[in-house]
């Protein structure tokens, strides 16, 4: 009895043994929930017979193209209907999806279609001219472009390239997907942020697509035919696999094509929106809209937020709105939210202060993790779990990448001694919960005394006229490192660089004070992420 079999005798390769995958969800739900709403946007409504025959199709196209098992189909694509789409066309081709994120800058993309040796890209019209000059750019052969554009927000096609719509008319709809043969075949290529040097290539298999999906469906408690808003872009970590979740839950994705404040009012009104995930500061978006911005809704929405721990003062606002908020925690290389800040009972009664503290922290492995700890990267040892110690969180289980693509070297390093080092520095509750202190790029060391950002930053934005904060370290002759606070105000507040500082050393450390208050509106990435590379460069020259 060789290892493919068990005590049974049956072989692991029989018909009863099938690969897990995503895709089985949609193929699932075609028959299911036919005439169920799959994707709303604007005034396209489809359901999840057309949805399927669309992906059909999509796959199919590619197929004629030449497309084969494990080459790269990339996309540059906003939150619509084509994007969805592409999630499951892609894969039912059996090639790898690559999102590619639409605020690159030329010589990024080019890099990107080159290192992934993308074949074909699905390109919105709003980025032909980005990918063209992209394409010229390259060094290796250029993928085809096939448009997509979008009538719904005045963008029409160039006629330079195949339009999309044209594309899928023309393909066969009883075209037979492919299926993986093993689940830890290749479903999708995401690109880090590449903040320092080139973004590095993270490759993500059918069965952590798979379980992130599952996962995800438990830990947010959700119900049959949820209404879910695409605020995260599918670029970033594919929507962090929400929409590959929805047709196992006969749910709607309602497109959303630019994120404001009203979209997001609007959408929840008209639509019925019952889930969103986003960054804090898409969370400052809707407690500080404007009241013609506003609408009005009769139920609870449920958000994961994640990016940056939530700041106490914005949980405080958002709440009475109608919005539960989970904070969630992952990376690219995790599919994306791995821990959740899993809500207890018996902290119902705790004082507000003490509840918005409890739901800032990281938390715990969500189900469909193995192990996610804080631990000493160097020796590899649990750090104690009191509330003080600081270690790297490390994490283990099937969301966790196959390895960087073409990057032996940084794979190794990556998963070294057994788990997947983060690069975030936490403190552990005796209760297990994780709580981020830091990136460790982000750490700034005073006078020997460590300083977490996120500390700090959560202080600033309880001031009343402050809307976003980044904290970073500024070089001095004497403390070698001080903190440095750019402040972005609210609409109308005024304040000044010494009240800021006098709020903020009646509530911390004096050492822990930021020395510096530099008031500007700061820069962000695509996903509402506070770039704070740059903001470290700027201190640099104050």
């Amino acid at each position: 009895m060789g290892w493919m079999t068990d005590e049974t005798g049956l072989d692991k390769r029989s018909a009863n043994f099938v690969s897990l995958t995503p895709l089985s969800h949609l193929r699932r739900a075609a028959t299911l929930f036919r005439d169920y709403e799959a994707v709303i946007y604007r005034d396209v409504r489809r359901t999840y017979g057309d949805y399927y025959d669309r992906c059909t199709r999509l796959a199919s196209a590619l197929s004629t193209l030449g497309v084969k098992s494990g080459e790269v189909v990339a996309t540059l694509l906003p939150n619509i209907p084509a994007h969805a789409e592409a999630h499951f066309g892609v894969p039912a081709t059996g090639a790898v999806l690559n999102t590619i994120n639409t605020r690159l800058e030329v010589d990024t993309v080019s890099y990107i279609f080159d290192h992934g040796e993308a074949r074909v890209a699905l390109v919105d019209t709003q980025f032909i001219p980005l990918v063209e000059a992209a394409i010229k750019a390259m060094q290796g052969t250029a993928p085809t472009i096939i448009e997509v554009a979008d009538p719904q927000a005045g963008h029409h096609a160039t006629g330079r390239h195949t339009e999309y719509e044209g594309f899928l008319a023309a393909a066969d709809p009883k075209f037979d997907w492919v299926m993986p043969e093993d689940e830890w075949e290749s479903i999708a290529l995401n690109y880090t942020s590449g903040t320092t040097g080139r973004p590095k290539g993270v490759v993500c298999h059918h069965r952590g697509a798979y379980l992130m999906t599952m996962g995800t469906a438990i830990s947010w408690q959700m119900t049959r035919h949820p209404r879910y808003l695409t605020i995260v872009p599918l670029f970033h970590c594919n929507g962090w696999n929400h929409t590959w979740m929805m047709p196992l839950l006969g749910g709607t994705v309602i497109c959303c094509r630019d994120i404001t404040a009203r979209a997001i009012y609007d959408a929840i009104a008209d639509e019925g929106v019952t889930h969103f995930g986003g960054a804090p500061i898409v969370l400052n978006t809707i407690v500080n809209a404007k009241d013609a911005d506003r609408r009005a809704f009769d139920h609870i929405v449920d958000v994961f937020t994640a990016g940056a721990p939530p700041p106490a003062a914005t949980l405080r606002a958002i709440e009475p709105l109608g919005f539960k908020v989970t904070q969630v925690y992952g990376l690219t290389e995790t599919y994306g939210h791995v821990t959740e800040c899993m809500w207890h009972g018996a902290w119902d009664d705790k004082s507000d202060e003490e509840r918005y503290a409890i739901k800032a922290r990281t938390g715990v492995p969500m189900c469909m993790a193995e192990d996610i700890t804080a631990m000493d990267s160097e020796t590899m040892t649990q750090t104690p779990k009191d509330a003080t110690s600081q270690g790297e969180i490390m994490i283990r289980g099937n969301t966790v990448m196959k390895g960087y693509l073409k990057n032996p070297e940084a794979t190794e390093e990556a998963f070294r001694g057994g788990y997947f080092h983060s690069g975030d520095i936490a403190l552990q509750h005796p209760d297990s919960y994780l709580q981020i202190a830091d990136r460790a790029k982000d750490i700034i060391i005073s006078g020997g005394e460590n300083i977490g950002s996120v500390e700090v930053e959560g202080v600033l934005m309880t001031h009343p006229a402050v809307l976003l904060c980044a904290v970073v370290a500024k070089p001095d002759e004497k403390w070698g490192e001080v903190p440095c606070a750019f402040v972005e105000l609210k609409e109308g507040a005024q304040t000044t660089e010494a009240d800021v500082i006098a709020y903020a050393r009646e509530r911390l450390a004096g050492f822990k004070t930021p020395k510096r208050i530099v008031f500007e509106e700061l820069p962000k990435t695509s996903t509402g992420k506070i770039q704070k590379f740059e903001l470290r460069e700027r201190a640099k020259d104050l």
